[in-house]
């Protein structure tokens, strides 16, 4: 079975035949994993411990998928719930930084493999492990995060990528499954695959991946509403923002992982957050994407508009250049370098005042702010005023002669 793939080790850090004991497997209960966690066993002669994270998974059911792990020979299987955290330490900075990489793409997976490592680390040392096992392939993004982040918290950690080392196609991970037991899933002709967490399902695989092809989105966005279904009459939302953070919707009020939850189905059933991209992998590839992200998007457009009525013109174009490069940081595995933790700095100021109620009119795929209300809102609108400040326009035309002096000399 264990043909030889040409496969070669470079890296210090890649563990080799017989030099690890115990290896920590990522356990996400699919095809790819769970053929890992028998060959592993098989090909490194090393006992498993499979961990599986809680990070609000739209669809997964994480008591079959410990029971999976063990019933393939894993030493012992860990799930653990680490809702809150993840919501609090990891989306939380990615909702102050307007988190988007090349469009409407708020980042889930990104931020769910900085937790994940942090995880893999903090696991394998209470268990001993002398190794980290994932089942990222060789050419996507994910790999780097993980083994970066892993590599950044434990510098002494070895690391197993079967994937990118064994020799089996589709068809023979199959064949190897049904050898050794490995329940397969019913629909193998199903090319699509998703990463999942509560800030959203990111799917690729199959027609997905072709720029020319139209993604089938009826075959595999089933955790929501499609926006063509959705219903005929908008709904408002009511989120309460404090310090660049929602902390209340509809006027009741929750922790930020429940409030995404929420969020995620209330804004769901419009076929709100859905975003179709080709975009340029960390590796230097173009992938296509199509990413479901309800609850993410509509929160990013409410903060968005929100921080943008109480910060300065000048402010808000440094920080809307400044998100983007928060954006390609996060996207591009750099999570815990020190140029995140500056950025963050910089936001969690800016976001000292980004305090209010933003309503939001979801419909049919729509998300759109219609009021904002903060006490440290940049306007003083009244009726009878209706631009607003009271000052003596007299001083306008003055202030256009010389503003634009520069452009008027350069034009003569």
């Amino acid at each position: 079975m264990h043909k030889h793939t040409g496969y070669k080790k470079v890296a210090s850090y890649e563990a080799e035949v017989g030099s690890v004991k115990k290896v920590l497997l990522l356990y996400s209960g699919g095809l790819d994993t769970s053929v890992m966690l028998k060959w592993i066993q098989d090909h490194y002669h090393a006992e498993v411990v499979a961990l599986t994270l809680d990070i609000g998974q739209q669809k997964d059911d994480l008591v079959a998928i410990k029971q999976k792990a063990l019933k393939l020979g894993a030493v012992k299987a860990i799930t653990l719930d680490v809702k809150e955290e993840f919501a609090n330490d990891f989306l939380a900075l990615g909702i102050k930084a307007n988190a988007s990489y090349q469009g409407d793409y708020h980042l889930s997976t990104p931020m769910g493999r900085a937790i994940l490592a942090k995880k893999a680390v903090e696991i394998a040392a209470q268990e001993q492990a002398d190794c980290i096992a994932h089942g990222c392939t060789g050419k996507g993004n994910d790999q780097v995060r993980i083994e970066g982040y892993a590599l950044t918290l434990n510098p002494t950690i070895k690391i197993i990528a079967p994937v990118r080392e064994w020799a089996m196609d589709r068809n023979e991970e199959i064949a190897y499954a049904k050898t050794h037991g490995i329940p397969v899933p019913a629909s193998i002709d199903f090319p699509y695959s998703v990463d999942d967490n509560m800030w959203g399902m990111t799917w690729e695989g199959g027609e997905i991946e072709e720029p020319g092809v139209v993604s089938p989105v009826e075959k595999f966005l089933t955790t929501y509403t499609l926006a063509k279904d959705a219903p005929d009459q908008a709904e408002v939302v009511q989120l309460e923002f404090h310090a660049g953070l929602p902390v209340a919707l509809n006027g009741k009020k929750m922790s930020l992982a429940q409030l995404i939850m929420k969020l995620n189905t209330l804004a769901g059933k419009h076929g709100v957050g859905v975003t179709h991209m080709m975009e340029d992998r960390l590796i230097g590839l173009k992938n296509g994407g199509v990413y479901e992200l309800p609850g993410a998007h509509v929160i990013i457009e409410a903060h968005k508009a929100l921080e943008k009525y109480v910060c300065t013109r000048q402010l808000n174009e440094l920080k809307a250049q400044l998100d983007i490069k928060w954006g390609y940081l996060c996207y591009g595995a750099l999570w815990y370098d020190p140029i995140m933790q500056a950025l963050n700095a910089f936001n969690e100021f800016v976001n000292q005042k980004v305090t209010g109620q933003v309503s939001i009119k979801l419909f049919k795929g729509t998300t759109t702010v219609i009021t904002l209300e903060s006490p440290f809102g940049l306007s003083h609108t009244s009726f009878n005023n209706s631009e607003g400040y009271a000052f003596n326009v007299n001083a306008s035309a003055g202030f256009i002669e010389i503003y634009s002096l520069q452009m008027k000399l350069a034009h003569q």
